[in-house]
């Protein structure tokens, strides 16, 4: 625990991913399936303490070096990407497991880049869920 310090780039990189989130909460999309009822309460649950551990985890590192590498870059874009294909009608498989799938690998790569090893876990927990929660409600 020695050395462990506040990473507000851990943070800025959560606030960047949940920017499309807070818009979604405010203007509803044309074919919104994502404002359904979930099918997967339980999961839905685990996956949000998941995700909050990860979160509180991702927001502490070791390494000075704590800046964004062009992997957790191209996955905010792409993840962005789906939401503007989201908001433009689009909604097949690709789109919502892109939904799913790109804000994770972009906490992923953080992670790797930081080498914040302890936070993987739940990330790779949190990701399991959350692609599992997609696919069951929506695919």
């Amino acid at each position: 625990m020695k050395n462990i310090k506040f990473n507000i780039y851990g943070l800025l990189l959560f606030f960047i991913i949940m920017i499309p989130n807070f818009i979604w909460f405010m203007i509803k999309a044309p074919n919104d399936i994502l404002r359904t009822e979930s099918i997967t309460p339980i999961i839905d649950l685990v996956a949000s303490i998941f995700q909050v551990v990860m979160i509180i985890f991702l927001c502490f590192s070791k390494n000075e070096n704590n800046k964004f590498g062009i992997y957790e870059i191209i996955s905010v874009v792409l993840y962005f990407l789906c939401w503007v294909l989201y908001y433009l009608g689009i909604v097949n498989n690709i789109v919502i497991i892109g939904l799913c799938l790109f804000p994770c690998l972009s906490f992923l790569f953080y992670e790797i880049k930081i080498k914040n090893w302890i936070s993987m876990i739940p990330t790779i927990v949190f990701t399991i869920l959350h692609l599992l929660y997609g696919y069951i409600n929506f695919i």
